[in-house]
């Protein structure tokens, strides 16, 4: 159970912070209540984390041996894949790009409400927001195979608390360390921690 709560809380925490759903999180905590994008978006990751686990126990039911390669070869792929784009990426400063498809994504949001917005239309759309940048994301499919591999509840919870205490980050005080992320640190920390879990995953079928 610790090992479990361990991995989900470090690999969700430092693939997170600096991603999409990060810099949707600053944005709409800059134009509406840090307690309800706050709340949107955590109840949309956590919505996820339980279907990715979920998903993760179905997996389970297949042949050992085909979870244990297919796990190692996700963790290693993500992992030089996180590292190459670390390489590609300026040294001090956040990801323009990711920035700019937060932001993009928001306002296509705020273009179909009502500028009047109430309590209710903010939190359904930081989840709607939210819960759409993640589907398909390496965290969520990260997640499942560590579901596969460890203690689902364990995965679950670590992974639910990765999730709020960046989405706490992004909201309280992201307008202050958006600008000063090196997403290419934060690439390169995510990249050796797949590739950590792979080395383990392999190390522990031996």
């Amino acid at each position: 159970m610790l090992t479990a709560f361990t991995a989900g809380l470090l690999l969700i925490t430092v693939s997170e912070l600096g991603d999409k759903t990060f810099f949707i999180a600053v944005i709409l905590a800059m134009r509406h209540s840090r307690r309800l994008v706050f709340t949107g978006v955590t109840l949309a990751l956590a919505a996820m984390t339980i279907l990715s686990v979920i998903f993760g126990q179905v997996v389970s039911l297949l042949p050992k041996v085909y979870i244990h390669y297919a796990a190692i070869a996700l963790f290693i792929i993500f992992g030089f894949k996180l590292l190459y784009e670390a390489s590609r990426m300026p040294s001090s400063s956040c990801d323009t790009e990711v920035v700019d498809e937060a932001k993009e994504a928001v306002e296509k949001a705020d273009a179909q409400l009502p500028k009047q917005k109430t309590s209710l239309a903010i939190l359904i759309e930081a989840f709607a927001l939210t819960f759409l940048a993640e589907w398909g994301d390496r965290t969520q499919i990260a997640t499942i195979a560590l579901a596969a591999r460890y203690n689902a509840i364990g995965v679950g919870v670590g992974a639910v608390l990765g999730h709020a205490i960046c989405t706490a980050i992004a909201v309280i005080g992201g307008r202050i360390i958006a600008g000063r992320i090196s997403e290419r640190q934060l690439t390169l920390a995510g990249g050796c921690l797949f590739l950590i879990f792979g080395i383990l995953a392999a190390v522990e079928g031996a």
